[in-house]
């Protein structure tokens, strides 16, 4: 029973019953951990178990009457209730332009086609979106800032996107324009 690294979700892995030792590697939506087969010492199938991150890159195993809430899909640690989802439920506002843009490709993960019209520039702004039901987006890279703090009016986000597109792995790689309008950050196109 040697150990094997196995690419998959961690309800996935505690489902088969296979032990994880080491570390997590998170990419397009999978964990990658090095496990071992689950040692079988009765007849019955051993007892699922649940799998949380921690934020060291740890793994530990809990039972799954206390799962652990997953990170927004935005990138941040926190779950999406508390992150991201508040703006979309219209509880406040981004209060940087990162943060919009992290918030809109949550909405994006989420299927919220209101709050990426609201948070879209009048002037640019589509009359709908139509959102492609074969992508599902799965992960966030910020890859570098331009203003768009508390102090700023104008800023710029770039960022690369990964999402699957009926299974099938991709990513877009886009710089994007952000301004104050009315107090509140709106997305206002590609630079």
């Amino acid at each position: 029973m040697g150990l094997t690294w196995w690419n998959a979700r961690p309800r996935e892995i505690a489902e088969t019953g296979w032990a994880v030792n080491g570390r997590i590697d998170v990419r397009d939506g999978t964990v990658g951990v090095i496990a071992r087969p689950p040692v079988r010492r009765c007849r019955r199938p051993p007892a699922s178990r649940a799998i949380r991150q921690v934020r060291s890159g740890t793994i530990e195993g809990m039972s799954r009457r206390a799962p652990a809430a997953a990170g927004c899909l935005c990138g941040l640690p926190a779950p999406y209730q508390d992150c991201c989802a508040r703006f979309h439920r219209g509880e406040g506002s981004a209060s940087t332009a990162e943060l919009l843009m992290r918030s809109r490709f949550s909405a994006f993960g989420v299927g919220d086609e209101a709050y990426l019209l609201r948070t879209w520039h009048p002037a640019d702004r589509p009359p709908r979106v139509e959102l492609d039901k074969r992508l599902r987006w799965v992960r966030l890279e910020i890859l570098e800032t331009a203003d768009g703090s508390v102090f700023h009016n104008e800023g710029t986000v770039r960022f690369r996107a990964h999402y699957l597109d009926r299974g099938q792995p991709g990513q877009m790689e886009e710089h994007s324009r952000f301004v104050r309008l009315d107090g509140r950050w709106v997305y206002a196109g590609v630079v």
